[in-house]
C-alpha cells in the first residue's frame, strides 16, 4: 500500500484563534514522522504566508517564524489560492520559499490528489 498523502488546509488569519498554529504544529509533526506533507493557504489563510508582519504589536507570540522549519521537515509543497490573495488585495510578498500560487481550479486538483485532507 502507497503511503498516505496529507494536505492541511489553512483558511483561518493568524492571531485570531489557535487554528494557524495548530496546522503548523500538526504538518511538523507529519513531517517529523516522514508523511508526505502539504499546506494549503486558502480564504484568510493567505495571511499566514504574506511577509512583514508584526504580532508583538498585539503581544502574542509569533509562530509564523517557525515556518522556516518546514524545510528542515522535508515539507516543500506549499500552496496559496490566487483568487484568495486577489479578494483581499494582497501580492506575493510571502516570508517562506517555495510556495506556488495556483488558480481556484489548480488548487482544487492539487488539493484532491492526497489521501488525508485536514482543514483548520
Amino acid at each position: 500500500m502507497a503511503d498516505k498523502t496529507i494536505a492541511i488546509v489553512n483558511t483561518q488569519a493568524p492571531f485570531s484563534n489557535a487554528d494557524g498554529k495548530e496546522a503548523l504544529d500538526a504538518a511538523l509533526i507529519f513531517g517529523s514522522y516522514e508523511q508526505a506533507t502539504s499546506l494549503f493557504f486558502l480564504a484568510d489563510g493567505v495571511f499566514q504566508v504574506i511577509g512583514d508582519q508584526n504580532a508583538s504589536a498585539i503581544e502574542i507570540k509569533d509562530y509564523l517564524k517557525t515556518f522556516s522549519a518546514l524545510t528542515f521537515y522535508d515539507i516543500e509543497n506549499i500552496y496559496v489560492c490566487q483568487q484568495s490573495l486577489t479578494e483581499r488585495n494582497l501580492t506575493a510578498n510571502f516570508h517562506i520559499d517555495n510556495i506556488q500560487v495556483l488558480t481556484s481550479k489548480e488548487f482544487s486538483q492539487r488539493l484532491h490528489q492526497h489521501n488525508v485532507i485536514y482543514r483548520f
